[in-house]
């Protein structure tokens, strides 16, 4: 069923505001991608506070073509929907997680970070960021790891002074 103007309107305004409130946004392609899928896709972004709409490309591109966004738009293939959110690398991480498993019928394909358009290649370099609390242990571990030797040290000192 063919859309209305008004209904096409009010969805070119939506992707508007997306492209100028989103700190982050993921180009997503998909292909024959089964029902159970998508809503596994869809409840599981919901919960990381990211949002998922399915969209028609020549209204994605006419939403982004008149935002400030620098550089240019990375090629929309196939069926395309935007995840986005404000925070910079849940949407991309999170739509990276499902690529993983639907690898054939589900692919990142380009997107907005920092107010800037990313190719795939880029997209795919801020999916595999850890997130921040895995972040924080990491650094946790790399200031305890010259103390734990430290001890490990004195405990060696020690025996052998008693031996």
């Amino acid at each position: 069923m063919a859309k209305t103007r008004e209904q096409k309107s009010a969805h070119l305004n939506e992707l508007q505001d997306i492209a100028k409130n989103s700190q982050s946004v993921v180009f997503v392609s998909f292909d024959k991608l089964p029902v159970k899928d998508e809503t596994s896709l869809r409840s599981t972004l919901t919960k990381n506070s990211v949002n998922y709409k399915v969209v028609k490309k020549t209204l994605l591109k006419k939403a982004f073509a008149e935002s400030a966004i620098q550089g240019d738009m990375p090629e929309l293939k196939g069926m395309v929907a935007v995840a986005y959110g404000n925070e910079l690398i849940a949407p991309s991480r999170e739509v990276y997680a499902f690529q993983k498993e639907l690898a054939e019928k589900l692919q990142i394909v380009g997107g907005v970070f920092e107010g800037k358009y990313m190719t795939q290649a880029e997209m795919m370099s801020i999916a595999t960021i850890p997130s921040t609390p895995v972040l924080y242990a990491q650094l946790l571990s790399m200031f305890n790891a010259p103390i734990q030797s430290f001890v490990s040290v004195l405990h060696q000192y020690a025996e052998k002074k008693e031996a």
